[in-house]
């Protein structure tokens, strides 16, 4: 399989999440006191302060909307993007705390992630950093009948329970299940034998995971092989999930059957099939943000680790 070798640290690990992370607890504080609304009010001056000022990030928005639409972005096309993720972390901070009255969340697919369920068979879904998992989650707190964990990088996990707590529900971090411990595969392997889902991003790799240079909007792009070889270690079936904004407040969840088992016959050929499995990913990924090109958010020079 023609993987790069180890992944260093990327840009992604060492700064944006803490930004997000920031910007989270600065959008609770405005919503709890005033409401979204005026949360919704203040994106506007927000979007405008980091288009403006962050030069290295809106190139390589730049390079991802160029791709993706198919001709030079535009202004308005940044500001499209910007935009959107500001908004996908406001409704974040109400569809965390399960306050999704107000939201419209439609569903595609959600059959296929039934029959899983109902046949009692655990499923990986993989995601991506497109749109919003809290959309994903929203749907599992509304009356899934099995488990639902997400697993994530160890230090965002941390990250992730923070915010939860600052909503006044730290139980439902229990959820989460942190990539790195010495348990994370036996809690993974847990869920999944009592017919639970887990859930994954599968478009990024954190450092010393290893990456396969998928063809991504036409270059190629250094996609990690981990969740991939996770799925055929494990012997399980995986989804494909995708929470995506369309507007003020709505958003689609889309499931989709990706594979029933990614390397079939036990070890022999597992890295060719793990490098097919990772190509086949990264072309739905694509399609997705084509289809929706200012959901995925991508704000560091993604290719050129490839």
């Amino acid at each position: 399989m023609a993987d790069a070798a180890l992944n260093p640290a990327p840009d992604w690990v060492r700064a944006p999440e803490r930004g997000n992370n920031f910007w989270l607890r600065v959008m609770i504080g405005i919503t709890r006191a005033l409401g979204w609304h005026a949360g919704h009010v203040l994106l506007f001056p927000i979007t405008a302060y980091f288009l403006a000022f962050s030069p290295r990030q809106r190139a390589s928005a730049r390079q991802y909307l160029g791709r993706a639409l198919g001709r030079p972005a535009r202004l308005a096309d940044l500001w499209a993007l910007y935009f959107t993720f500001a908004a996908t972390i406001l409704d974040r901070i109400w569809l965390a705390s399960g306050r999704t009255r107000d939201f419209a969340i439609t569903v595609h697919g959600l059959d296929a992630l039934r029959a899983r369920v109902e046949a009692g068979q655990g499923c990986l879904l993989f995601g991506a950093h497109l749109g919003s998992f809290e959309a994903l989650r929203a749907i599992a707190d509304a009356g899934c009948p099995v488990e639902v964990s997400v697993l994530m990088h160890e230090a965002n996990a941390a990250r992730v329970k923070a915010v939860f707590d600052a909503l006044g529900g730290p139980g439902r971090a229990a959820a989460i299940i942190p990539l790195g411990t010495p348990d994370s595969m036996l809690r993974v392997r847990e869920v999944l034998e009592r017919g639970g889902l887990v859930g994954l991003l599968a478009d990024r790799a954190p450092a010393g995971q290893r990456l396969h240079p998928a063809q991504f909007l036409g270059h190629p792009a250094p996609l990690p092989t981990g969740p991939h070889v996770l799925a055929a270690v494990l012997g399980v079936p995986v989804m494909l999930a995708f929470g995506l904004r369309t507007g003020k407040r709505r958003y689609e969840v889309h499931f989709q059957a990706f594979a029933e088992q990614v390397a079939p016959g036990g070890r022999a050929g597992r890295d060719a099939a793990v490098a097919a499995s990772v190509e086949a990913y990264a072309r739905e990924l694509e399609a997705m943000c084509r289809a929706h090109p200012f959901n995925w958010f991508n704000f560091y020079p993604f290719w050129q680790d490839a």
